[in-house]
């Protein structure tokens, strides 16, 4: 699969490769009147950017693969697959989205791993009766009070982190904070949510330093401050390889070495591997997926890392695939025809029938738009405990799916009834 060009993301909306769900990848560049039999799920994502391991490749293999175990070919349902890249800009995003959807007859836009190009998104897909499924993006508020009856929010979310590592953190004992933030939508909100729980469990936050995004390389200014503040823990507030380069930095500043803990708020496997085991050991972080927590999951991550051999798929990628099947399955329900008339017909299936795959087991979709599945709380190997690539997480908490997310009384969506 072909990754869209800056230039042609810019330009006319998005260089396009669609995928026919049992054909080679082929370049599309040229928009051309939608067959009205075919399903088009876009793979709005990240593809030369911070976040292109995290998101990128790996998350159309995810979808791939979800058209092939589904097998709707078989019933007589057509599905291609198209990806753009936002360049993490949301007028971008939009373009691309809206020439999507005008042009190309795309029905379901997925992964969205930009919390401020998903809430831009949650617009469009609403005032076009189309479907958007964010199975990157995690700011809260797409679950809060800018939820949205056309938008699901998949994998996970801030408040869920914040949940997970932040409580924990604060109740064996690191009870100041200091966040380093990234200066967009998903950093904000991931800020104020660990912000919330650390205050309830009776911690303290004892300042913030936001550095722009996307661009920032050198983290030495930032942590600095957090270094000044004699904070506990340095939590922080990133994704993808923002978070690798500030852990590394931050190992090279030595604020492990002086007590201070790094707390990896929003952390993928991908980035374990980029940053080594020498340097990651003993750090906390939360997942909802890890490829090899049992059989469902290893024989998913094997499936899809045919596709993508040189990159394990993560929690991201495990959330693309495991909405985009949901999706499906609702599409057979309903008929294509259908599904291609009313997005909104789609995700009524889709919210009354439960939630069953490989990546997160059974689950279900909340009236707020949140999917509700286990979350597990994860250290990561020491070398010496690791039996080899990819060998990286000890287990150490399984957080229930009702204990996991946001009370629904507490998000302030206005779909939710009174």
């Amino acid at each position: 699969m072909h990754s869209i060009t800056r230039r042609a993301a810019l330009g006319a909306g998005a260089g396009l490769a669609a995928l026919p769900a049992a054909a080679q990848p082929a370049r599309d560049a040229t928009p051309r009147p939608p067959a009205q039999d075919t399903i088009r799920i876009g793979v709005l994502a990240d593809f030369s950017g911070p976040y292109r391991d995290t998101s990128g490749p790996t998350s159309v293999a995810a979808v791939q693969q979800a058209v092939e175990d589904l097998g709707l070919g078989q019933r007589g349902i057509n599905v291609e697959v198209i990806q753009g890249d936002h360049l993490n800009r949301p007028d971008a995003a939009l373009a691309i989205a809206r020439q999507w959807v005008d042009q190309r007859g795309v029905d379901m836009i997925c992964e969205v791993n930009n919390s401020a190009i998903a809430l831009a998104v949650a617009n469009l897909v609403r005032e076009k009766d189309k479907v958007q499924l964010a199975s990157g993006a995690a700011s809260s508020a797409l679950t809060g009070a800018q939820c949205s009856s056309h938008t699901i929010q998949w994998t996970y979310d801030t408040w869920m982190f914040a949940n997970v590592v932040g409580g924990a953190s604060v109740r064996s004992g690191g009870d100041t904070w200091f966040m380093l933030t990234a200066d967009y939508a998903f950093g904000h909100q991931l800020e104020r949510d660990v912000t919330g729980f650390v205050q309830r469990a009776g911690g303290r936050m004892l300042g913030a330093a936001r550095f722009p995004f996307p661009g920032t390389t050198d983290f030495s200014s930032y942590l600095l401050q957090a270094q000044a503040s004699r904070a506990k823990v340095v939590g922080l507030a990133t994704a993808a390889q923002d978070t690798v380069n500030a852990i590394k930095q931050a190992r090279e500043f030595g604020l492990t070495r002086r007590g201070q803990q790094l707390a990896g708020l929003v952390m993928f496997i991908t980035d374990v591997h980029a940053i080594g085991l020498e340097t990651a050991q003993g750090l906390i972080m939360s997942e909802v997926f890890y490829h090899d927590l049992n059989d469902r999951t290893r024989g998913l991550a094997r499936r899809i890392l045919r596709r993508t051999p040189t990159n394990m798929p993560n929690q991201e990628h495990a959330g693309t695939y495991s909405c985009a099947i949901h999706y499906l399955k609702a599409v057979a329900e309903v008929g294509a025809a259908r599904a291609k008339q009313s997005g909104a017909a789609v995700l009524e299936v889709m919210r009354r029938m439960p939630t069953d795959d490989d990546a997160f087991g059974p689950g279900r979709i909340r009236e707020d738009g949140r999917k509700m599945h286990p979350a597990y709380l994860f250290e990561v190997k020491s070398p010496a405990e690791s039996s080899g690539p990819w060998d990286y997480f000890k287990l150490r908490a399984t957080v229930g799916t009702e204990e996991a997310w946001r009370p629904l009384s507490e998000g302030g969506c206005p779909l939710v009834r009174s």
